[in-house]
């Protein structure tokens, strides 16, 4: 359908948890095949509603190849041990901080088709995972930060040319 754009830190609508999805018609369709087409693009991972502006509960992923959905995902488990790793977003252009993420994680949801599945990733579809999922809830990879992090990322955050003045 069309890849959409992706709103920038300072748009509200990336702070702000996001509702369910009820209506699984043709808008809902539409979403979905945006969030897969905006996902689509070279060098993006995933994509959730909210950064296209649309706070509902739904996201894609393009990892290895591999192409999804979820639409009212719950029920996030992770396991192994946290590690730290290199995290970046489109809604922060530019910028990547260490994060603790799960090297494992699994997430139900729903498909178009309302039927529920179960998706399980390790590595960087475990990652992508997780952190479209924090979207959903307002939160960005920037929230997990510890202070002395976060201050010094919004240092930096605020020298860039896109940050809203």
């Amino acid at each position: 359908m069309t890849v959409r754009e992706i709103r920038l830190f300072g748009d509200p609508v990336l702070k702000s948890p996001c509702d369910l999805v009820t209506d699984f018609g043709i808008k809902t369709q539409t979403l979905i095949s945006d969030l897969i087409d905006t996902t689509k693009e070279p060098g993006r991972a995933g994509v959730a509603a909210p950064q296209i502006g649309v706070s509902l509960r739904a996201f894609s992923y393009n990892v290895a190849g591999k192409v999804g959905y979820l639409i009212n995902p719950h029920n996030l488990v992770l396991s192994g041990d946290p590690f730290l790793t290199e995290e970046g977003c489109l809604s922060v252009p530019g910028h990547w901080h260490l994060t603790t993420r799960y090297p494992e994680a699994s997430l139900t949801g729903q498909l178009l088709d309302e039927s529920e599945v179960t998706i399980s990733g390790n590595g960087l579809l475990a990652q992508a995972l997780q952190h479209e999922y924090d979207h959903l809830d307002g939160l960005l990879y920037l929230d997990r930060l510890n202070a002395e992090q976060r201050k010094e990322a919004m240092k930096l955050l605020r020298q860039s040319d896109w940050f809203m003045r």
